[in-house]
C-alpha cells in the first residue's frame, strides 16, 4: 500500500491545506524539492501538490531524488500530471539543473545516526557541495532558496526553556559526530555569505525531531525507530534513561512550516520549526508510541557504537514564536501525531 492511499495521512493532509490560508500563492511558479522521498521533505512535495491541484495554481513541482524509481513507487499518483517531474540528484556530485526553477527547498543530506557515525567526512562534505552549487544556480537564475537546518546547530546548551534563533552552545569540534551539526552550521552561513556578497535570496529553517510515517524504515532515529516497532507489535528498547527533551513536531506540520517560511520568510533569517504542543522527553514519547502499538518500553545499556551516534544535546526544545508570528501554527498534538503515525504505519503493513 502506498501512504497516498491511506485515509489518515489524506485526511491529515487536507487538515494542514487548510491550515495554510495565512498565505499568498503566487502563479505558475516552478519547486525544486531536494530530498524529494525522505522524512521531511516528501510531505513538502505532498502538499505542494495538494495545494497546486485545490488552488489551480499553475505550479511545476520537480522531486529531486537519488533514486528515482522510489521516487515514482512513492508519487505514482503524481507521475502522469504534466507539472510534476522526478530528476534524478546527488548532493554529493555537480548537477545540471532544469531551467527555470523560481524556489528551491534543499533538504537532501545525511541526517540518520548510525550514517553520520560512520561516514563523519561524507557527512560534512555533502552539507556544503550541493548547497554551493544550489546556490550558485539562484544567484544566476534570481531563485529563492529555503534551506533546511537543524537545532543541532545550537550545541550544548544550559538552557532548561525552549531555544530562540539567537541562542548558542558549545559543539565539540574534534568529535567526528559533529560533523553533522558543524556541516549545517557552515552551510547557513554559507546562505548569509551568499546572500552578503552577490544578494542571493535565501531563508533557514531549523526544525527540530522530526516524526512521522513519511520516515524510511531504515531510519534509525529515535522517533522514527520507535514508530516502526510499535507498529510492528515490538517492545521498545530505550538505550539511555530517555530524560533528554526534544521538540517533536509531525512531519505535516513540518511541511506547512517550511511552506511559510519559504512564502513568507525573510531573506536572511533562521526560523525554528517546533510544536509547542509536542516538547517532552524522549521516554514520554517512546510512553506514548507504546501505548498507541500495545507494547512495552524496556532499557538496554547502549554499546559503545550505539554511543557514538547519540546527539550530545540534553534539551533541544525549540522556540517557534518567531514563524508563528509570520502566521504559521501546528495543527496536530503529540497525542494525535504519534497515534497516526501507528495507525498510517499499520496501513502501509496490510
Amino acid at each position: 500500500m502506498n501512504i497516498l492511499d491511506s485515509k489518515i495521512y489524506n485526511s491529515d493532509l487536507i487538515r494542514i491545506i487548510q491550515s495554510l490560508q495565512h498565505l499568498y500563492f503566487p502563479q505558475k511558479k516552478t519547486f525544486f524539492i531536494t530530498g524529494a522521498t525522505g522524512l521531511i521533505c516528501s510531505p513538502v512535495v505532498d502538499v505542494l501538490y495538494a495545494l497546486n491541484k485545490l488552488k489551480k495554481l499553475e505550479w511545476k513541482i520537480i522531486a529531486a531524488v537519488r533514486n528515482p524509481e522510489n521516487a515514482a513507487n512513492r508519487f505514482g499518483k503524481y507521475c502522469d500530471d504534466k507539472n510534476f517531474e522526478i530528476f534524478r540528484y546527488n548532493a554529493s556530485k555537480s548537477a545540471c539543473f532544469p531551467n527555470g526553477i523560481d524556489y528551491i527547498v534543499h533538504g537532501a543530506g545525511n541526517a540518520y545516526p548510525k550514517a553520520i557515525a560512520a561516514e563523519p567526512v561524507e557527512t560534512l562534505r555533502n552539507s556544503i557541495i550541493g548547497l554551493f552549487e544550489i546556490l550558485e544556480y539562484a544567484r544566476n537564475n534570481k531563485s529563492r532558496v529555503l534551506y533546511v537546518s537543524s537545532s543541532e546547530v545550537y550545541g550544548q546548551l544550559n538552557n532548561t526553556e525552549p531555544i530562540k534563533e539567537e541562542e548558542f552552545g558549545y559543539i565539540e569540534i574534534l568529535n567526528p559526530r559533529s560533523s553533522y551539526s558543524i556541516g549545517k552550521c557552515a552551510a547557513e552561513t554559507l546562505c548569509a555569505s551568499f546572500l552578503n556578497e552577490y544578494s542571493v535570496d535565501s531563508v533557514i529553517v531549523r526544525p527540530g525531531h522530526i516524526y512521522g510515517p513519511t520516515a524510511s524504515k531504515f531510519d534509525n532515529r529515535v522517533s522514527s525507530a520507535f514508530m516502526y516497532s510499535a507498529s510492528m507489535g515490538q517492545n521498545l528498547v530505550l538505550k539511555s534513561s530517555g530524560k533528554q527533551i526534544r521538540s517533536y513536531c509531525y512531519c505535516l506540520d513540518c511541511a506547512s512550516a517550511i511552506i511559510t517560511a519559504l512564502l513568507n520568510g525573510k531573506a536572511g533569517e533562521a526560523y525554528n520549526i517546533s510544536n509547542r504542543n509536542s516538547i517532552c522527553s524522549i521516554s514520554e514519547m517512546a510512553d506514548i508510541f507504546a501505548k498507541s502499538g500495545n507494547v512495552k518500553c524496556i532499557f538496554d545499556i547502549p554499546k559503545n557504537d550505539e554511543k557514538k551516534a547519540f546527539n550530545p544535546m540534553l534539551n533541544s526544545s525549540l522556540n517557534s514564536e518567531k514563524l508563528e508570528s509570520s502566521g504559521w501554527n501546528p495543527v496536530f498534538t503529540k497525542q494525535e501525531g504519534f497515534e497516526h503515525s501507528i495507525e498510517i504505519c499499520k496501513e502501509l503493513m496490510k
